[in-house]
Order: C-alpha cells, then structure tokens, then sequence
C-alpha cells in the first residue's frame, strides 16, 4: 500500500505556480475575491485558507464578508461590483450561504471568466462536452493526484460513491473524459458494497465517517477518500476507514492530508489561469 500524499503534490503545485507568477513579473497583479455571507465556523477556516494561499503564490486576496441578514439585492451588487473589477480575475462565494439566499441563482451570477471555483451553468457544461476551462477544485486535485502518481486510468473500471454536484458528478465525468468505465453510487444504490468491490479506482465522497470497509473493496483497488469527518472519538477520519482498507488497497489518500490540500491548490491554479489565459 502506498500513500497518495495530497500534501506534497499541492506543496509542488503551489510552489510551480509561484515560480510561474514571479518569473512573469505578477506578483500581486493577479486578484481573487471571496465573499462570505454569514458567521459560519468552518466557512471562516476554509476562506482564511484561501486567503493564506494567495499570499503564499503571490496573489493579490479580497475578502468581501457580508452580514448573515444580506438581501438578495446586497449579495447581487456585490457580485456585479466585482464582475466589472478588471483587478479582479476570480471570484468565489463561499458555500453554503444562509438559507434564505439561492445558492444556485448566485453561483450563476459570477461571470463565467472569473468562474474559478468551476460552479456555474457554463463551466459545468464545458466540463460534460470534454472542454472543461475552470474545473471545480475538489475534483480537479483528485486527477492531479492520480497523474502526479501515475496512476493508469484508461480503461479502469472506476466507481464514485457520492453523487454532489461539488464533487461525484463532477469528478465521474473527468474519470470519463480519461477513458474510465464509471458508476455513480448513491444512497438508494442497491448492493452498494459489491459495486464498491468491482472497482479498480473506488472515489469515494458520501460523508459518512469509515463508511467503506475492506469488504467493500477489490484486492489492489486504488482508493481516493474525499470525506472530512469526525469519528467517535471527535477526531478527524475519511469516509473510508484507513486502517481497515489499508492492507487491501494499492494507492490509498490519507485524510488528512489526502484530498483536502488539493482543493484550495486548484482554486489557485484555476485563478491564476484565468490571468493568464
């Protein structure tokens, strides 16, 4: 078995990318807004991340936070503001929002250029023809993982357990755009576990801690855990369980340190893409 280390491909991302950015003399010219609507804990770690990313590249971070009460309008004129900021080269709204706002309504109001984090209409339809642009992050750093490991991926038979518009239809389609045979399982999936076992590249993103146990698994399988959870013991887990699988599988990513640095990488590739593109 051995570790897919997300933390050392998303440190080699990072540091190409500022070598990119100050090679072309960029540093600082290259803008990513985040709004956050609300006092969400976790949405708060997520965006200071972000935000400590782009100054770890040399990208020029805005962190537009509104209130929880924000109006539709408010949100609206915050996104159109920003839509016109040539400084501004990407753009994301940190999810979730609260409940009285459309996430879908406002994800689709960012302008497709600047759509970096890969959510609205246009991009995700870019994604399902083979002609992706700004893929959604999370998704976009489970290939890379598998490509900087050199994973062989066509013709493999490759099961997403997890059906999100953020991560299992996005990341099937990539596995299919690369020549995969994909299932997509989902809650009302009969005979999950022996679908799981037909896998040679078993995803998985349901968000149910250790929910895959080797039982489930295909002798060899490469297993790519996207979960962040809490075990009985409140301590971070995957939703697969690691030290079950663990002698099982061929290729397995840790959580943590597995998937999850990969997302905030992407985000920043995908920004500094829309700069130079």
């Amino acid at each position: 078995m051995q570790i897919l280390d997300g933390k050392l491909v998303a440190a080699k991302t990072r540091e190409q990318i500022r070598n990119n950015i100050e090679a072309k003399g960029l540093v600082d010219k290259i803008g990513l807004a985040v709004i956050l609507v609300g006092e969400d804990p976790a949405s708060k770690v997520y965006v200071r991340n972000k935000i400590n990313a782009c100054a770890e590249v040399g990208i020029k971070s805005t962190l537009v936070q509104l209130p929880e009460n924000t109006t539709e309008e408010e949100l609206s004129e915050a996104i159109d503001k920003l839509n016109k900021d040539d400084s501004v080269h990407g753009i994301i709204l940190q999810l979730p929002i609260p409940k009285h706002l459309n996430e879908y309504r406002f994800v689709n109001e960012i302008a497709d250029s600047k759509d970096v984090d890969g959510n609205g209409y246009i991009q995700k339809g870019k994604l399902w023809v083979g002609k992706p642009e700004f893929i959604p992050c999370t998704p976009s750093g489970v290939m890379r993982i598998l490509d900087f490991y050199n994973i062989p991926l066509e013709g493999k038979n490759a099961v997403v357990v997890g059906r999100s518009n953020l991560v299992g239809k996005p990341l099937a389609q990539l596995l299919m755009n690369r020549n995969c045979t994909v299932t997509i399982c989902h809650s009302r999936t009969k005979d999950l576990d022996k679908v799981c076992a037909s896998a040679d590249i078993l995803c998985v993103a349901i968000g149910k801690a250790k929910f895959v146990t080797k039982n489930m698994l295909k002798k060899g399988a490469v297993v790519i855990d996207v979960g962040m959870d809490r075990d009985e013991n409140g301590k971070l887990c995957g939703d697969v369980d690691f030290e079950d699988v663990k002698e099982e599988c061929s290729f397995i990513t840790p959580v943590p340190g597995g998937v999850g640095p990969m997302t905030v990488t992407m985000l920043i590739e995908n920004t500094y893409n829309a700069y130079v593109k």
